[in-house]
């Protein structure tokens, strides 16, 4: 189970974007690295051409570059500062059977995600 999911609340903890918040757009498994809204924006050269609803306008684009997942933290929700994820096991009863779910938490204050 992941520690950082698809529409977590992060927070950059080092890197030229150091201290900025976004919101989870992608998760990038196999190479360990995230895409954060408003994080790592760089800018890309686009050449113009044809799409399927007419023409595609060139020129310059800014878009969000994958971030590692070591240089961000997720938010906690109630102190809305950086924090730890934890897991906990809890007994969840689901038609008349008892199944362990693994629960994530945040270690500041303790609250689930």
């Amino acid at each position: 189970m992941a520690k950082i999911k698809k529409g977590d609340q992060v927070i950059v903890t080092a890197g030229r974007d150091k201290g900025k918040t976004g919101r989870v757009l992608e998760v990038l498994k196999d190479s360990d690295r995230i895409v954060v809204e408003g994080i790592q924006r760089v800018t890309k050269h686009v050449k113009a051409g044809q799409s399927a609803r007419g023409t595609r306008t060139g020129g310059l684009e800014t878009v969000e570059a994958p971030i590692h997942v070591s240089n961000v933290m997720l938010v906690d929700p109630e102190t809305k500062k950086p924090t730890r994820v934890g897991f906990r096991l809890e007994e969840v009863e689901q038609d008349g059977r008892t199944r362990t779910v693994r629960v994530r938490y945040a270690k500041r204050s303790g609250k689930d995600i």
